[in-house]
């Protein structure tokens, strides 16, 4: 269901979410990884954001993941590239330069993909799955990212009972319940965003807030 609701969405040109500059937060907070130039970046969800162009731009290797062919379609469109096409049991693969958005689904990566991933981006991803997915998210998908991998989250919170998700509201207490087994967790950033976001505020929310988290895999020897 959560699957054809997104593509949906994007069918019916409700992207709302889509930002038309790379996130403020991204820029901000992604030098708190010192992620080494040419690291492979996983963007899980990555519909059609900008954010992949710029961290491109900073010399890293791009995987995004996405299932509608139409966000993949519309992003390499605007911005004026023509990627190759090759499909796998992943899905369909489209290259372009250092960017590569892989048209399937998340859960479907295998194990020798996201080893390769130096780093991951989840800047809509978390707070765009219900709380039995996300479980399963940070299993399956963090949980087999390597010893020593880097990520920067993007989270959302106000109160549950005001506003049906997605987005849903993750705050820093589940952040650290879903990964902190496995990974190290800071929070960088905690703001009050209310004032800047209307549509909350029609929907009657009454306090939301964005937080920055900064995650760092553990060894294996140090997990419980």
């Amino acid at each position: 269901m959560q699957a054809e609701f997104w593509l949906e969405r994007w069918r019916e040109g409700r992207t709302g979410f889509h930002r038309d500059a790379p996130m403020p937060l991204l820029l901000q907070h992604w030098p708190a990884l010192a992620l080494p130039p040419g690291s492979r970046v996983l963007v899980p969800l990555c519909g059609k954001t900008l954010d992949m162009r710029w961290l491109a731009e900073q010399g890293h290797r791009v995987l995004g993941v996405e299932l509608s062919p139409l966000a993949v379609a519309q992003f390499f469109a605007e911005q004026g590239l023509t990627p190759e096409r090759h499909e796998s049991p992943l899905g369909v693969h489209h290259v372009a330069g250092n960017i590569e958005i892989i048209e399937g689904d998340v859960f479907a990566l295998d194990d020798a993909t996201l080893a390769g991933c130096a780093a991951v981006y989840d800047r809509a991803a978390v707070i765009a799955l219900p709380p039995p997915l996300r479980a399963r998210y940070a299993r399956e998908v963090y949980g087999r990212l390597p010893a020593g991998s880097r990520g920067l989250m993007i989270t959302l919170e106000y109160p549950p009972h005001e506003m049906d998700g997605p987005p849903f509201s993750v705050d820093a207490d589940e952040v650290a319940a879903l990964f902190g087994e496995r990974w190290d967790v800071d929070l960088l950033e905690h703001s009050d965003i209310l004032a800047a976001q209307p549509t909350f505020r029609e929907n009657g929310v009454t306090a939301l807030h964005t937080g920055v988290h900064r995650l760092q895999r553990k060894p294996a020897a140090a997990r419980r």
